[in-house]
């Protein structure tokens, strides 16, 4: 019997029978560069059940390119396949590119469907590249893609629209919106400046650490429009300045905080800093540092906040390459790490028993 092909094998995610379902699911997980490109036009031309798993499966993928096919399915003629495409997009906010983002840009420029608008405007408040494409719209010709491109703006406060806004200012239809957009910049700006200063400047080192705690719970309310100044102070020369952003990027939450503290990890010299890095990781919870947080677990002090935060990953599959690794720490004598492995590994196990229960059906009907 040949080999079926690529595009077969993704065909059949909408197959009736399991055994097939998850073949094509590992093909599509196995399949590099050519099954992106297979899934994409799956999402241009599938039926809708078929868009609805391309889409699923793109975003276990997290390929970029797959970025913009995305976004064009918010204006599918199904509701279903919209909804797909909206889950999609946001669980691959993290790496989407400026092309998906200025998409999404268009795309809420030409909505006139109040509910769509809504979505597409939290869909960009989720990704990090979307704040040039939303600024650059600040100088569209028609005033009213202008005070979208504002009011957005406005609510996510971001600071590096900042200058971009201050350019804006001398357009009439934006310019109260731009002026109070900057105050809360300016205002946020200042109150995280001025608590890292005061805990700069704490002296002993009895009360350094309760000073941290102290403003942490202090600018935690700030939420998602601090996530770009903290990214900043991540690099501050003050260990425990640093230790202060990496433990509020984490309680936040937000992924564009991944890469900046895989980076923290990979080149920060103090302990601290990497021990809440890697818990942050674990609150966050995306896929991204599963492999350097595994090569984490052999060193002494970071080890149980390693296994902690890979049992906290959401994506149970990134796991699996390391299945054995996680058996063999279910019987670890630190009670912590062998908990969570344990954890781990009941975690594969259920997937893997829905795996098989699909191929049992196929062993039936042979």
């Amino acid at each position: 019997m040949p080999k079926e092909s690529l595009e077969t094998l993704i065909s059949e995610l909408v197959h009736e029978e399991d055994w097939r379902r998850m073949r094509a699911t590992a093909a599509c997980l196995k399949g590099g560069p050519k099954a992106v490109d297979g899934l994409i036009r799956a999402l241009e031309s599938g039926s809708p059940a078929l868009k609805m798993e391309a889409a699923g499966m793109l975003a276990r993928i997290k390929d970029p390119r797959g970025g913009v096919p995305l976004v064009r399915l918010l204006k599918d003629e199904d509701p279903a396949v919209r909804k797909a495409g909206a889950i999609a997009l946001e669980q691959m906010a993290g790496v989407l590119d400026a092309a998906a983002a200025s998409a999404l840009v268009e795309d809420l420029h030409e909505l006139r469907d109040e509910e769509q608008r809504k979505l597409v405007i939290g869909l960009l408040g989720l990704i990090p590249n979307a704040i040039a494409p939303l600024t650059a719209m600040l100088k569209h010709p028609e005033e009213a893609a202008r005070l979208t491109a504002a009011m957005i703006l406005e609510h996510l406060r971001d600071p590096r629209s900042a200058d971009a806004l201050v350019d804006a200012m001398g357009d009439p239809a934006l310019q109260e919106i731009v002026v109070r957009t900057l105050k809360k910049l300016g205002a946020i700006r200042e109150r995280i400046d001025q608590t890292f200063d005061r805990l700069r400047n704490i002296e002993e080192f009895s009360e350094r650490e309760a000073g941290r705690m102290a403003a942490v719970i202090e600018l935690l309310g700030i939420g998602r429009p601090s996530v770009e100044i903290l990214i900043e102070y991540l690099r501050d020369d003050d260990w425990l300045v640093r230790e202060a952003a990496a433990d509020l990027l984490g309680k936040i939450g937000d992924i564009r905080a991944v890469e900046p503290l895989i980076e923290r990890l990979k080149v920060d010299n103090d302990t601290g800093v990497k021990e809440l890095a890697v818990k942050s990781l674990g609150l966050i919870g995306d896929s991204r540092p599963v492999d350097l947080l595994v090569e984490l677990i052999p060193i002494r002090p970071l080890r149980i906040y390693a296994v902690e935060s890979l049992a906290k990953v959401k994506d149970i599959e990134a796991l699996r390459p390391y299945a054995y690794l996680f058996e063999r720490l279910k019987t670890d004598r630190d009670g912590l790490v062998s908990y969570n492995s344990g954890m781990i590994v009941d975690k594969l196990q259920a997937a893997a028993a829905r795996a098989g229960a699909g191929q049992e059906g196929k062993d039936e009907d042979e």
